[in-house]
């Protein structure tokens, strides 16, 4: 007779002996705790269903706890694909992937036959409400891997078959039955359709199988879940809120971005208002670095393969590049990154202490092969422009040296209108390189920064790159949402692939600490958030246009040009609509144009030389000499508001 193995648990303070194999349920069962909807061990979420097979500290997870989301929203997904699979045919509608989102859920699916279009959910809402009703158990089942593939042979499930082939032979396949519904999933699940909670389905898209633009396209029906009603409706009007805010629909109204498919997916365009708007950015992204002692530099766009080899990037990022081009027998790649050839230029020369530190800074566009199926935007290109830096320095000089850049970096995003961080330090992983020292010395210099500023931040354990630990910083918009935005981060793997030293005080070679850093990101992903942030109405010192002179009669031209003149010889960004159309229409478009400000022409003013001074942002500001506008206008300037 086969002795059953056993495992020893823990709940609540409480320990327990159970067979290896008990379900979750049964265990709370015997430990008399009610109500929970699953258990999270070792930092897994489980539900009831699942089989125990490690010993471990259980924490019950109940609808008040965050994780529980996670369990109803993924069983959402099952009821999803349910109602699609009842309103469209069983047969003809094949499921891909249906995981969690950090609102919701969605599912990539395959419909024969008919196309799935936003006039439907309405129709597959219904439908997931009457599997809710019909409150069928969950039950979920473990199988071998032949007796998987044989039962979605049998339910002509294509991409089931797929991804259990891409399962490791050691792993569990489960699936999970509601109904007639059976599915291909690890879990977790509610016990029933009846506990789901309030939803929403909110978008389609298309979504590639696996991510490959060379896989079939599947549409994906995305869907927003909470457990009230109160807390789903919050959220949809937070979620209508953002969709106004999109950027790609005010890049296009505004006329400062477009991206044309005949160019390539990914690749940006910037038309002339963007482009406006862009130099200022730069110009002013220039000027805070020579104050704070940079050194420009500008580099290709294409480095030979052997640049690539020592750096690692063949080696370890080849997926993310684009594929070589061959020119006289050599290969050469457009770069993803910019540091190896600053690294290059720091090398161009024997370095000497007294030198240290050098800053190198470039606004660098670089190149990565990004899934289509990803590209959003401006927030995911294949050609972005990054505010990049490298900085290389003594041992000696890693606290200060961190202490200013991250310094910098949060002057810049506050010029840009944020002053709600996040601050993360990421520490050193399992699988690091370097030594314990170099380690120590940057985590306690990342760590020290930030005090040092009088920030609080959280530790991110393990969380650092193999080659350094790093400093993350999140901004939050005017909607709550937080972006990762600035990334200090130390490298000690390119100094010795590329072996990078400087001369000491003894006269002897040493290893330089080097730093990448970048405070903004990328110009193109940080002009997505801005606009989102900002809802268009950029503060008056980015906007393209500043002012726009409107003058209400063809007889207050000359007038309007006098003011234009006056603007214009003060450095502001300034025109005059000179069309022959209605004032109000006039001023419709400008304020459609989200220009800051809008100068009024009429009889009164010409007279008096004044202007009607109307703000996008305050309304009618009233009357003002030009003297007392351009005075106006040059302290909202200075002040960044």
């Amino acid at each position: 007779m086969k002795v059953q193995e056993k495992v020893k648990v823990s709940i609540e303070g409480k320990e327990y002996e159970v067979e290896k194999g008990t379900p979750l349920g049964e265990v709370f069962s015997l430990a008399g705790i009610k109500d929970a909807l699953g258990g999270k061990l070792g930092g897994r979420i489980m539900d009831l269903q699942t089989p125990i097979k490690d010993g471990g500290e259980i924490t019950p997870i109940y609808k008040d706890d965050p994780e529980s989301l996670e369990i109803m929203r993924h069983s959402l997904a099952h009821i999803m694909a349910q109602a699609l699979k009842e309103l469209y045919g069983v047969d003809r509608v094949h499921l891909g992937v249906g995981p969690t989102t950090e609102e919701g859920f969605y599912y990539d699916v395959e419909v024969e036959g008919h196309r799935i279009t936003e006039e439907d959910l309405p129709k597959i809402e219904e439908k997931m409400k009457e599997i809710i009703s019909r409150d069928y158990p969950i039950l979920r089942k473990e199988l071998q891997r032949e007796e998987a593939i044989k039962l979605f042979e049998q339910l002509k499930e294509k991409y089931k078959i797929d991804i259990i082939q891409r399962i490791p032979p050691d792993d569990v396949i489960s699936v999970y039955e509601q109904g007639d519904f059976i599915d291909l999933c690890r879990g977790p699940h509610l016990p029933s359709t009846g506990k789901a909670g309030a939803f929403k389905l909110t978008s389609i898209s298309g979504a590639y199988w696996l991510g490959k633009a060379d896989q079939p396209q599947l549409t994906r029906i995305y869907g927003m879940a909470f457990w009230s009603d109160k807390e789903l409706k919050q959220r949809l009007m937070f979620y209508e809120e953002a969709k106004k805010r999109d950027h790609r629909r005010l890049g296009k109204e505004l006329e400062f971005f477009m991206i044309d498919e005949n160019v390539g997916a990914g690749l940006v365009l910037w038309l002339p208002r963007g482009a406006v708007y862009r130099r200022v950015l730069e110009d002013y992204w220039k000027e805070e670095h020579l104050k704070r002692g940079y050194q420009f530099v500008y580099t290709p766009h294409v480095g030979k393969s052997k640049l690539w080899e020592i750096s690692g990037h063949l080696e370890c990022y080849r997926p993310n590049m684009f594929p070589p081009m061959e020119m006289e027998g050599e290969e050469y790649y457009v770069k993803p990154m910019n540091c190896p050839f600053h690294i290059a230029i720091y090398k161009s020369r024997v370095r000497s202490y007294r030198e240290l530190p050098i800053k190198l800074a470039e606004l660098g566009t670089v190149y990565r092969y990004e899934m289509s199926g990803v590209l959003h935007g401006l927030l995911r290109v294949r050609g972005f422009t990054q505010d990049d830096a490298h900085i290389i320095c003594t041992p000696e000089q890693v606290d200060d040296v961190i202490r200013d850049t991250l310094d910098l970096a949060l002057t810049v995003l506050r010029d840009f209108g944020f002053d709600d961080f996040k601050i993360y330090v990421s520490t050193r992983p399992e699988d690091a390189i370097g030594s314990d020292q170099q380690w120590e010395v940057s985590e306690n210099a990342l760590k020290k920064a930030v005090e040092d500023l009088g920030y609080s931040y959280e530790i991110d354990e393990g969380g650092g790159a193999f080659y350094g630990p790093k400093i993350d910083v999140k901004i939050r918009d005017a909607i709550g949402r937080l972006w990762q935005c600035s990334t200090i981060q130390f490298d000690f793997n390119l100094p010795e692939r590329f072996d990078m030293t400087y001369v000491g005080a003894d006269n002897q070679k040493h290893r330089p600490y080097m730093i990448h850093r970048a405070l903004l990101g990328s110009i193109e992903r940080f002009t997505g958030i801005l606009l989102e942030h900002y809802a268009g109405l950029l503060p008056v010192w980015l906007s393209p246009t500043q002012v726009r002179i409107v003058p209400i009669a063809d007889r207050h031209l000359d007038y309007g040009n006098k003011v234009l003149s006056a603007l214009e010889e003060a450095g502001f960004r300034a025109d005059i609509d000179d069309r022959d159309e209605r004032m109000n229409a006039k001023i419709r478009e400008a304020e459609l144009m989200k220009i800051p400000y809008i100068l009024v022409i009429g009889d009164r003013e010409a007279e008096a030389g004044t202007v009607s001074v109307r703000s996008k942002k305050e309304g009618n500001l009233g009357s003002m000499t030009i003297e007392e506008f351009l005075k106006f206008l040059k302290e909202k300037v200075e002040r960044k508001e």
